[in-house]
């Protein structure tokens, strides 16, 4: 009898390590705004074991009620944490997709209430950034200026929540987040640009159906290779589906990854990447005072620079005369802090990891790519080894991890793949994969196909992986109709990769969007500023 038991105290905890979880659904009212909500009550000694065990995506969705004060005003909303199945066509699962939404309750008529779906780049990486970085309810706390702070590590109400005017669903890909592909399914079925498109399409239109928001006024919003996804999708959506959107937000975006890769038969890139180099020596004190004096047409001046002489002189290649290329050598050293030595051997290319190499002369110091205004003593460059990232990933995940559990009482004791390398080593880049990857033309179309959709673009100054410049580039050939181009707005931020990381890029971020879903909400013409 004993040893029964011993195996069936053991097959238990096998079950457990093998990652299945009760089920659990549960229904809570927060009472004041930022309360955090009761534990559920923990089972009885000796019932664990007792009801059978489901996989995480077998279990129903954790559905929560909560209120918080935004601007003096209460804003009562559900929240719901759980998988999305997706099938093929016999109806066989071939994936579960994990999402968290939030929809404001005792509002107007919810089919009148703008939907955003949202989600993050990579590709590989989870919808975390977005959701408890910028958007969501809650946001983890960080310094004012978007700095990490020691642990222990909080998560507070973000005043600065696009719930406001928007209800909002947080999707992660398959093989990010909780996300994975269905049993005897490969993630890498899904790892792709078009298989990406085709999954997160079929999930929205899902949600719809099952929530009722098909006339619901409906918005993408993504961020880095999340921009690439949403322009697709927005195409993919009015084709496939009959979904027609209302706007994109586009956030660090990269639509035409030739912008981004500089090589001995890209030019172009060389000269997208200059003007974030001089704002960001000019942000560290390396340029003389001069240029530091007025920012404003310091980077005026360089943009003009970059697509001119610059632009003229790489094009030369080799054929450049002696004297120009030492006018050009002068200006570039002037412009990025750089020894004149180094951009003449260099021949006059200069790619972001030597930037930020070569910017200080003391030790290892560097700045990062992501926030070229952080600086560290590394030497490696991957991703979490950039001060930048480095800095605020730990108290992003904390935060988000116990605030599934604690306020959404979603509980799972799979890892979340906030950054899946695996995901981004399997990405298939289609007919990309010898060239570059350029959805312009698809958001073209769909912005002529649809006459209503307007996008909002958002980039920050210190990116060094999706330069400001490069996005503006991109859309300012995106097509001769003005009507088309009329209908995007580019703002542009004091802050790197994750603009919002600080309170008042933030908060301006938060006010642009509002702007924009209410102008495209309502259809109204909403022309691009000049920058």
């Amino acid at each position: 009898m004993k040893q029964a038991y011993s195996r069936t105290l053991i097959a238990v905890a096998l079950l457990v390590l093998m990652f299945f979880v009760m089920p659990c659904m549960i229904h809570a009212e927060t009472k004041n705004a930022g309360q955090t909500q009761k534990r559920p009550q923990e089972p009885a000694a000796g019932s664990v074991g007792k009801e059978e065990k489901k996989l995480p995506w077998d279990q129903k969705p954790s559905v929560t009620h909560h209120s918080i004060m935004i601007n003096g005003r209460l804003l009562k909303y559900t929240a719901t944490a759980g998988y999305m199945p997706l099938t093929d066509g016999s109806g066989k699962p071939t994936a579960y997709v994990f999402f968290t939404s939030y929809v404001r309750e005792h509002g107007p008529e919810k089919t009148g209430r703008p939907l955003t779906f949202a989600f993050n780049g990579g590709p590989g990486a989870a919808s975390v950034w977005l959701h408890i970085g910028a958007l969501g309810p809650k946001r983890a706390l960080l310094s004012d200026d978007g700095k990490g702070l020691p642990a222990p590590y909080e998560w507070v109400t973000n005043e600065e929540t696009w719930l406001d005017f928007t209800d909002l669903v947080f999707i992660d890909p398959v093989g990010t987040g909780y996300s994975r592909p269905a049993e005897g399914v490969k993630g890498e079925e899904f790892h792709g640009i078009q298989r990406d498109v085709e999954s997160i399409a079929q999930f929205i239109r899902l949600y719809c159906a099952r929530n009722e928001r098909w006339l619901s006024p409906k918005f993408l919003a993504g961020e880095s290779y999340g921009t690439t996804r949403a322009a697709a999708l927005s195409k993919y959506l009015q084709d496939k589906v009959g979904m027609a959107l209302n706007g994109l937000a586009l956030i660090s975006s990269i639509l035409n990854f030739q912008t981004i890769a500089p090589g001995p038969d890209n030019d172009l890139a060389y000269a997208l990447f200059l003007p974030s180099y001089t704002l960001t020596a000019m942000y560290h004190k390396r340029l003389s005072p001069g240029l530091g004096a007025d920012p404003d047409r310091t980077r005026k001046e360089i943009e003009r620079f970059a697509l001119s002489d610059y632009l003229v002189a790489l094009a030369k290649g080799y054929t450049i005369s002696t004297s120009e290329k030492e006018a050009i050598v002068e200006k570039l050293a002037a412009y990025t802090g750089l020894k004149p030595q180094f951009i003449r051997n260099s021949n006059l290319r200069i790619d972001r990891r030597s930037f930020s190499r070569l910017l200080f002369e003391e030790g290892n110091l560097r700045p990062g790519l992501y926030d070229s205004r952080y600086t560290g003593r590394y030497r490696a460059e991957t991703f979490m080894e950039d001060p930048s990232m480095f800095d605020v990933t730990a108290p992003m995940l904390s935060a988000f991890n116990d605030y599934l559990r604690r306020e959404l009482r979603y509980e799972s004791d799979i890892p979340y793949e906030f950054l899946s390398e695996k995901t981004f080593n399997e990405w298939n880049w289609g007919s990309a994969a010898g060239g570059y990857v350029n959805v312009t033309t698809s958001l073209a179309m769909a912005l002529n196909q649809n006459r209503f959709l307007k996008v909002f673009v958002a980039s920050g100054y210190y990116d060094l992986v999706t330069p400001y410049f490069a996005t503006k580039y991109t859309f300012d050939r995106m097509g001769p109709d003005t009507d088309l181009r009329s209908r995007v707005t580019l703002e542009y931020y004091n802050g790197g990769h994750q603009l919002y990381m600080d309170r008042v890029s933030r908060r301006k971020l938060k006010s642009d969007g509002a702007a924009f879903f209410l102008k495209a909400v309502r259809g109204e013409a909403h022309s691009t500023a000049a920058h």
